[in-house]
């Protein structure tokens, strides 16, 4: 999934993620995670039977098809988008969820992971959220998160899928939001931006990938008319 999908990518990890896994994607603004994230996804599928579900709560589908299509990102026929309309759909017809569950997004989208996994059996394989502190704003509940999370991510993995959760983050700040996340999560990707010369340059950097051989250096990436790639490690400006 690493070494095949995104074009210099294999200059970044030695040897690739198994599933089930559940791998932060962090960030401050611009810095290219919804692209990294559905330009993965979207490349990867290209040659497997395998499928992938990509669940957007920061915009409706229409507005994101539009947003990768603009930088040369391709939707793949085996991946599907879903938007808040989905899970609100999800919580109308799903006798299943009572009453009192009426704001639990997370329960929405275990319950839409569940009929995509009978659906399409073990081809369904990734699954990526956009973004994690999205989802926190749409609860009403956020009291023992670290627990909320630690299910959830469990859920997760017991579905054998590979996962990307995308999160706002600082370059100087922590891993994670509300519930220990990135103690919880088995991977976490850096995607940054670095002042180099009075020109911002974006970068990606893995912090931690459990059972994975990879660099820890930074890595500058580049987004042009054909999407995503990696063009090598970042050099350090005098």
């Amino acid at each position: 999934m690493f070494k095949d999908s995104i074009p210099g990518l294999e200059k970044v990890f030695k040897s690739d993620v198994d599933r089930p896994k559940v791998i932060l994607v962090t960030g401050p603004p611009g810095s290219m995670k919804t692209t990294f994230c559905y330009s993965l996804m979207s490349n990867y599928l290209k040659d497997k039977n395998e499928f992938g579900l990509y669940t957007t709560l920061e915009e409706t589908v229409d507005s994101h098809l539009k947003n990768m299509e603009s930088i040369g990102a391709k939707l793949s026929m085996k991946m599907q988008i879903s938007d808040l309309t989905d899970l609100r759909e999800i919580d109308q017809i799903d006798e299943v969820i009572g009453q009192e569950a009426q704001t639990d997004y997370v329960l929405f989208i275990e319950k839409m992971i569940q009929r995509f996994r009978k659906t399409h059996g073990d081809k369904f394989s990734i699954f990526v959220l956009d973004s994690l502190g999205a989802l926190y704003s749409l609860m009403e509940n956020v009291s023992d998160m670290r627990k909320k999370m630690f299910y959830f991510f469990k859920m997760l993995r017991d579905n054998n899928l590979t996962c990307y959760i995308i999160m706002e983050r600082s370059l100087s700040g922590e891993s994670q939001l509300l519930g220990n996340e990135g103690f919880l999560a088995d991977g976490i990707l850096m995607l940054g931006l670095d002042r180099q010369r009075g020109k911002l340059m974006r970068f990606l950097q893995v912090e931690k990938m459990r059972a994975v051989e990879h660099s820890m250096e930074r890595h500058a990436i580049e987004v042009g008319k054909n999407g995503i790639q990696v063009l090598g490690p970042l050099l350090t400006a005098p």
